[in-house]
Order: C-alpha cells, then sequence, then structure tokens
C-alpha cells in the first residue's frame, strides 16, 4: 500500500466507529476525510483483508504442502478444488478421526485458493478450532448466527451490507467442529446464503447454500449439540445430519493416522496404532460391556490412579508432580491438566490446588444486576437480591468470587480478540493482579507466549433454565488446573488426569477426554465412584444412532 491508502484505510476505521456513535470527521474542523477517489476501493474493509494475503509465499506453501497430503487427502483436495475451479456447487463434510490430517488439508486448500486471489472463509465452532485455521473465525461471530434458535432463523446479514458483499464473492467456506453445533444454525446459514445469492443467478434460492462450495469437517465421536436437559433423542435429532439439508451433502472420509506416519520408531508407531485404536473403539462403542443398559468399559490397570485417602490429592500429585517447586516454572502448565465431567469436579481441584500454592491471593468480586427488559416483565424481580444472583453458577460464566494467586493457568471463557489468540479456551499463566486489570502470559494455540492485559466485562449467561435475564461483570476467567471434559475439546496436551468421581453423562466424553493426549503415556484415570461395581470399569455414553446417518 502507499501512504496515500494506508491513510485513506486509517481515516475509514475512525470515520466507522464515529458514524457508529452519530458523529463523522466532517464535524471536526481541521481534520482530514478519505480521499474520495480511494473510498471505493477500500469501502469494503472485510473484502479488503480477504484479498491482501501474500499470494506468493502462499503459493510456496502450497506447492510445498500438496506433496505432503496422503492419497485419501488428495482425493477430498481435488474434488473440492474441481468445484471451485468450474463454478459448480457443492456440500461436503470431511469425516475423520484427529490425527488424519483435516487442519492440514484445509490450510492445503486456503493457500492454494488464496495464491490464486480467491476468496476463502474459514470459520470453526469453537474458538480454540478457530485459531487452528488460517484466517480462522468462530462461526457465529463470522455469519452473525442468533443465541436462540429457531426453525425458521436467518443470520442476521443484509443483503446490501459489506459481509454479504464478500459471501457473494466468496469460493469456499470452510467450517471445523461441525458436528457440536446445532443443525439449525447450518440451516440458518443456508437460508441466508441462498437470499443473498438469489441476486447473482435465480436458481441460486434452490441450491444448498446457495450455489457456495460449503466443506464441513469434524468427528461425530465428539460432543454433539448441547441441549439443556435434553434427551438422547434430542440431541441426536440436533446434529447436522438430521437436517434437512444432509440429503445434499457428501460424505469425504480420512481413515489414515498421520501421527502413525511421523513415528521414527517402529515400537512407538505400534504403540500409538494400538492406542488410537482402543479410543476409536470407545467412541464408537465398540467395546466394553452392557450392564442393566449401560456400557461400562474396562480402563487398563497401566492407566489408574490408585485412590488413597484424599482422590483430588491423588490426581493433583500425579499430573502436578512436585506442584510447589515448579510452580514458578513458566511451561509447567503449559501441555497438562486435569478434566472432569462437571464443573462442580473442576471447582473442587482447582480451588485446592490454589489453597496449596505461594503467593499472595487476590479476591475479584462481581457486579450483578437484573437486565431491564420487557420480555421479562412476568417475573417478579422485586424478590431476585444482588445476593442471589451472587450465588448463580452457569456454565461459561465466571463465578462472583474468583480467587487468582500469580503464577496460576487460567482459561478465557469469552472471546476477546480471536485474531490475537483471545478467545473462549485460551489458556493462559497470570503474571500481573491489578485493581482493574490482569496481566497474563499464553500458554495455548499459536500465539504462545504473547503478554496479554484482560480487563472486567459484562456478560449474560444464555443459559435457558434461567427464568430472567441478568448481567455479570467480572473478568471472563477461571482457573485451569482442570476444566471440564466439554472444554477441553479442541485442545491437544501431553499429560491429561481424568477425575471421574461420578461417570461421563453425555455422547462422546469418554472419546473426548481420552484423544485430548498425544500418547498413551500422557494419560492418567482415577475411578473414584461410589457406585462402581468394579474399580476398572467405568460408564461410557454413546448414542450409535448418529453414526446411522454419515
Amino acid at each position: 500500500m502507499s501512504q496515500d491508502e494506508l491513510q485513506t484505510f486509517c481515516l475509514l476505521e475512525i470515520e466507522k466507529l464515529l458514524q457508529s456513535n452519530g458523529k463523522s470527521l466532517r464535524n471536526y474542523a481541521g481534520m482530514p476525510v478519505p480521499n474520495n477517489s480511494l473510498v471505493s476501493q477500500f469501502s469494503n474493509l472485510m473484502l479488503l483483508r480477504e484479498l491482501q494475503y501474500d499470494t506468493v509465499s502462499l503459493s510456496r506453501e502450497h506447492d510445498a504442502d500438496l506433496l505432503k497430503l496422503n492419497e485419501e487427502q488428495r482425493v477430498v483436495y481435488d474434488k473440492i478444488i474441481d468445484c471451485v475451479s468450474n463454478k459448480k456447487d457443492g456440500f461436503f463434510f470431511v469425516y475423520g478421526f484427529g490425527g488424519t490430517g483435516k487442519t492440514f488439508l484445509y490450510r492445503v486448500l486456503s493457500a492454494r485458493l488464496r495464491s490464486e486471489k480467491k476468496i476463502v472463509i474459514n470459520v470453526a465452532s469453537s474458538g480454540i478450532a478457530s485459531l487452528l485455521l488460517p484466517g480462522g473465525k468462530t462461526a457465529h461471530s463470522m455469519f452473525n448466527i442468533p443465541v436462540d434458535l429457531t426453525e425458521d432463523t436467518v443470520c442476521r446479514i443484509k443483503n446490501d451490507s459489506p459481509k454479504a458483499e464478500v459471501f457473494r464473492l466468496a469460493d469456499l467456506i470452510i467450517w471445523d467442529e461441525a458436528p457440536m453445533t446445532n443443525k439449525l444454525a447450518f440451516e440458518a446459514l443456508d437460508r441466508t446464503l441462498r437470499d443473498i445469492m438469489v441476486s447473482v443467478s435465480d436458481r441460486n434460492k434452490d441450491l444448498p447454500f446457495g450455489g457456495k462450495v460449503v466443506v464441513l469437517g469434524g468427528d461425530f465421536r465428539q460432543v454433539l449439540p448441547v441441549i439443556p436437559k435434553g434427551s438422547r433423542a434430542e440431541i441426536v435429532m440436533a446434529s447436522i445430519n438430521s437436517s434437512i439439508i444432509w440429503k445434499y451433502c457428501e460424505v469425504l472420509r480420512l481413515t489414515t493416522n498421520m501421527r502413525l506416519a511421523t513415528g521414527s520408531e517402529q515400537s512407538t508407531a505400534q504403540e500409538l496404532r494400538s492406542f488410537s485404536d482402543w479410543v476409536l473403539q470407545i467412541g464408537e462403542g465398540r467395546c466394553g460391556a452392557v450392564v442393566n443398559d449401560k456400557l461400562f468399559v474396562d480402563i487398563p490397570s497401566d492407566l489408574i490412579i490408585p485412590v488413597l485417602e484424599n482422590p483430588v490429592e491423588d490426581i493433583v500429585n500425579t499430573i502436578y508432580p512436585n506442584l510447589v517447586q515448579n510452580f514458578c516454572d513458566p511451561s509447567f502448565f503449559q501441555d497438562r491438566a486435569i478434566l472432569a465431567p462437571t464443573v462442580e469436579n473442576v471447582e473442587e481441584i482447582n480451588n485446592y490446588i490454589v489453597d496449596l500454592l505461594p503467593g499472595e491471593e487476590k479476591s475479584y468480586l462481581s457486579a450483578d444486576s437484573i437486565c431491564g427488559s420487557d420480555a421479562y416483565s412476568d417475573v417478579d424481580v422485586d424478590w431476585i437480591t444482588v445476593e442471589f444472583l451472587n450465588q448463580i453458577r452457569c456454565s461459561g460464566l465466571p463465578n462472583h468470587l474468583l480467587k487468582l494467586k500469580i503464577g496460576v493457568p487460567i482459561i478465557l471463557l469469552r472471546n476477546i480478540d480471536p485474531a490475537g489468540g483471545l478467545c473462549n479456551g485460551t489458556r493462559l499463566v497470570v503474571r500481573d493482579l491489578g485493581t482493574n486489570v490482569i496481566g497474563a502470559d499464553i500458554v495455548s494455540s499459536s500465539n504462545v507466549g504473547d503478554k496479554v492485559f484482560i480487563t472486567r466485562m459484562n456478560m449474560i449467561p444464555s443459559d435457558t433454565v434461567i427464568p430472567f435475564k441478568f448481567q455479570r461483570r467480572q473478568f471472563p476467567v477461571s482457573l485451569s488446573f482442570a476444566m471440564t471434559i466439554n472444554k477441553s475439546q479442541g485442545q491437544t496436551l501431553s499429560t491429561v488426569g481424568l477425575f471421574l468421581r461420578r461417570p461421563v453423562f453425555s455422547h462422546g466424553q469418554l472419546y473426548v477426554a481420552l484423544s485430548r493426549v498425544r500418547n498413551r503415556n500422557g494419560l492418567k484415570i482415577l475411578l473414584c465412584d461410589e457406585g462402581l461395581v468394579d474399580a476398572a470399569k467405568t460408564e461410557n455414553v454413546v448414542f450409535k444412532e448418529v453414526f446411522d446417518k454419515i
């Protein structure tokens, strides 16, 4: 860009901020205004960003990575590129377990098309997964998908908006971790794109996603869409492969474990293959025995942590050995975590560990208040006191009381700056505890080592069980010595401890927990459910009917 173009770009950003507050640069005497001859070129800033990739370096990257694709990946690559190159519509699902190279394939596809000045929209269902995609964003933010979904929902995108123009020009849309998103979100995007693309051609209103080439990816063995208090049938019916648009989808399978191909020793590769097969059998419910309509699986004895007196102490000593001595090592918390099915178990472990550690503890209290809304006028809010609001605990919402120490690991509960690596699920280590700001170092994702500052923010829980809307102003973080299994999806760790004070309760949880670890040596499991008949077995929940529609 020339200096004039850079100035225009900057002035347009300032103008956009001012106009959102009912002002303009022209309201201020002496302030420069954007160059009119360049404004049309830069009017769609989102489109500009999508076309600003370095085509030369991307072409080199593509040529090098193309040679690394295996036979299955190459078939998928050729099919998708053929659709894009020949301007044919296409709806695909890339189905493969962790390690089959789905993300690598997306990178090669993106590099090829962006090197040709084509537009690729990369999104994922979770913030953590979006960080692994080049130029990735969360699906909800990119497509403006409403939180409350119905069978008639459409995305909040106007046909004449800059974002709609980007979608019209897009050559490929990739959506990773698709199975964990409700089918209504995909149907909303389908309706929206048909609406947007009808201005290009009338026939697009009858094509899935308006004739766009759409690639979904993921693994149905993992956690399915969360339906509060939903039955098994409701959860399965909320999955993308129960959608009315699934009949248009072509499933492309990846079955080769790429991690085995990189094994330097035969014994290591054999061990990885054996462990991978066991985890896949658990994911598909192909191992174990059914007792009273419940599926129980055997846990190998070398993976089990023996319970002495305090199970929390036992798993902490195993996963975080010499915790106090290693506490000051910045890399100690980078690649290890304890996983548990419920928030209650997670908080029990986190509170136990933070009390063990040296250093001054700092407490942060939230400010909670009822949201004023006519929609909730039928609820008598007079009886809802601040003390009552303080006691509410919801998934994805920080507690009223947040206790931290310098050096402890934390996890973000909101998307703050996805482009900078700060999204829901990012893990950090606390370095400074101010009154109004927390300083921390990122220890996960591609931004490891970056120093960031986190401030309080207003958060409204989306939990439909609560019959009123309330707002909590608090730092959007929680301790992450331990985290829920659902929160861990998308993370890869070297050491994982699975704490089962109670068994898993939903499809894919046991599979997700076991597959977070890179190899068998890094996995340990503590079974302390009082209802267990056999101390070496645990319950596994698999909705096998979800595999029938793939």
